[in-house]
């Protein structure tokens, strides 16, 4: 399994010191179905290319755009893309996914791209979430694979979770936790922690004006463990994004040096 941390171009110093391969975001859409970059160091070379659609307008030439694509990647050496698509599908998007995914695949670069758009490039990787809050995160993995014919086109995207739920939760939503306010909730509470098997995550519980609460979280180690369940399936790639992690890198990522499992 390859391990790529997305970074903006003023990190990607301080984040290639504990992963090699990145996924550089530095990229967006322009008018004209141009492909805008931030500044990168001249010296930036291989990763993968990286490209969001926020704020982006409609890609009236997707040829254009791929085209784009593929004379950056000649020229910066990377091995793909990773498209950082939030919208839901529109036509002129999954027009563009259509027309880049058989050219990237012809040179011999990935592709990796959020579910929604797997029809659009049955030959990509796509991305799978793996921040679950309920049921088994390994048989989660298992019926993602089964879905997709295999998990050599499956990408786990690794986001942190950190979850305050009020109990019961019937919803299955919980409250969204900075780094901070986990760090100040557990201070002020000092409660037990636990690994939960099922959920492959750290857990707690407090009560607060007599409301009952569930917090989940991950941490180096159950990220790790979740990376370790994919590669024994096989699944081609993780991503990290580096804000998410940057406080827990060197734990993190010494049993990957190199963006590889050793």
């Amino acid at each position: 399994m390859q391990i790529y941390l997305a970074v903006t171009p003023e990190a990607s110093q301080e984040a290639q010191n504990h992963c090699r391969n990145l996924a550089h975001v530095a990229y967006r859409i322009g008018p004209g179905s141009a492909l805008l970059r931030q500044s990168l160091l001249l010296q930036t070379k291989g990763g993968l290319l990286s490209v969001s659609d926020q704020g982006a307008p409609f890609i009236d030439s997707p040829e254009a755009l791929r085209d784009a694509v593929l004379r950056e990647c000649g020229r910066r050496s990377y091995g793909g893309v990773l498209l950082d698509f939030e919208e839901a599908p529109r036509r002129d998007r999954t027009a563009f996914v259509s027309a880049l995914a058989p050219a990237l695949s012809a040179s011999r670069r990935a592709l990796y791209l959020p579910e929604p758009y797997a029809g659009a490039a049955p030959s990509a990787a796509v991305l799978l979430c793996t921040a679950v809050s309920g049921g088994n995160f390994s048989q989660y993995l298992q019926e993602a694979v089964q879905r997709a014919g295999g998990a050599g086109q499956l990408a786990l995207d690794v986001q942190r979770l950190r979850m305050d739920f009020r109990l019961p939760a019937r919803s299955g939503e919980g409250e969204p936790l900075t780094g901070e306010a986990l760090a100040e909730l557990m201070e002020r509470e000092q409660p037990a922690v636990f690994f939960s098997q099922d959920l492959c995550a750290r857990y707690f519980t407090y009560s607060r004006k007599g409301e009952a609460h569930f917090v989940l979280f991950d941490d180096a180690d159950t990220l790790n463990q979740k990376l370790r369940l994919g590669t024994a399936m096989g699944f081609a790639a993780a991503f990290f994004m580096w804000p998410e992690v940057r406080d827990i890198a060197p734990k993190l990522f010494a049993p990957w040096r190199g963006g590889r499992r050793p």
